[in-house]
């Protein structure tokens, strides 16, 4: 068996790799570009993507479009003819309207998480954007599909299945995300029967992309022998020369130790999985105060209960200071010893897959 290309719709991307959306910031042009000129499919996060705007505090919305518009532009130019998504969260409070300047810009895919993207085939109609998104259970694929078909006659161009080892927000409970119902080879599962009876409706190939977790190239060998049409691998692109988070950023994740990552309470109401660090241990012993919200980023934020405001926390780590923020992180993070460049990475994790493949 040797390493397929992932296929969506008329897109090829030469090796099934999805560089998977990190915000706040951490991948924008440089990594998602990169990573579509080395023949994966690069991912720009749109999670408040203007935090470096000038005006980003006082004219937040606008920001964030032309900070969007900038980056796929300079992705473009990096990638050449490469295959580049945009990820957008269902929850931000901009979600539609990003989506919207996506589809404008022509950009080639996008993928979106953190809740059901129901409305999301309505903005993207008489396009050639491919529709993606992400769910961690094959309920959440059926409701999709089954929406999507019913009220748009289309379904999905493609899903991603995130399993619980993800980094960043989950869409698990905790107590959920060690039990072996939970785990992602079982989850895919569900989503390719969730899924079959609309690939026979629609008569065609509906890919699921495994993600969270997938760390080398035997794992990728892994998913595509389960039924993955490729994979989602976000934490391996952190410590890469071309991402776009700061060195201090990069080296919290090289400097990991196995019990520095952790599960968190995100002031959104979600768990998430994050580098233990002063900022995280102060806010566990209640040590934080609410503070004024500063960009209002996610509808089921309620900035009067928040320990600290989330989005200012990314940011601040993104920018590399870490004493006023944190690293979201995969549960492998701490496998990660070097800094390497995008294409090494690529290359040797497309030599170990097919190794292990043959």
């Amino acid at each position: 068996m040797d390493l397929p290309e992932l296929k969506i719709g008329d897109l090829t991307a030469k090796i099934p790799i999805v560089q998977g959306g990190m915000g706040v910031g951490i991948s924008l042009s440089s990594l998602a570009g990169t990573v579509a000129l080395n023949k994966g499919i690069g991912v720009i996060s749109g999670v408040e993507i203007g935090f470096d705007e000038i005006d980003y505090f006082k004219n937040k919305r606008e920001a964030n479009l032309r900070a969007l518009r900038k980056h796929i532009i300079k992705a473009r130019e990096i990638c050449k003819n490469g295959i580049l998504g945009v990820n957008i969260m269902v929850a931000l409070n901009n979600f539609e309207e990003m989506v919207i300047e996506s589809v404008k810009q022509k950009i080639d895919i996008i993928f979106c998480g953190a809740g059901l993207p129901l409305k999301l085939p309505q903005f993207t109609m008489g396009s050639n954007t491919k529709i993606v998104p992400i769910v961690s259970s094959g309920r959440a694929a059926a409701i999709i599909c089954k929406n999507w078909h019913k009220h748009y006659n289309t379904v999905p161009d493609a899903i991603v299945v995130e399993g619980p080892l993800a980094g960043g927000h989950l869409g698990f409970s905790a107590d959920e995300i060690d039990r072996p119902l939970f785990q992602l080879n079982i989850i895919l599962k569900n989503v390719l029967d969730a899924i079959k009876p609309y690939e026979e409706i629609y008569n065609k190939k509906i890919p699921a992309i495994a993600a969270g977790g997938i760390f080398n190239g035997r794992d990728i060998a892994d998913a595509i022998r389960e039924g993955a049409s490729g994979v989602q691998m976000a934490t391996r692109f952190v410590a890469t020369y071309e991402c776009d988070a700061s060195d201090e950023f990069k080296n919290a994740y090289i400097n990991a130790g196995i019990d520095d990552i952790q599960i968190i309470q995100s002031p959104v109401g979600m768990i998430g999985r994050a580098i233990k660090n002063k900022f995280l241990t102060d806010v566990a012993a209640g040590y934080k105060k609410p503070i004024r919200c500063l960009c209002n980023c996610l509808k089921p934020c309620n900035p009067a209960k928040a320990p600290y405001c989330i989005a200012d926390a990314l940011i601040n780590a993104q920018k590399g200071n870490l004493d006023e923020g944190f690293a979201f992180a995969g549960t492998n993070a701490h496998r990660i010893k070097e800094l390497v460049s995008v294409k090494q990475l690529i290359d040797e994790l497309i030599f170990e897959a097919r190794n292990h493949l043959k």
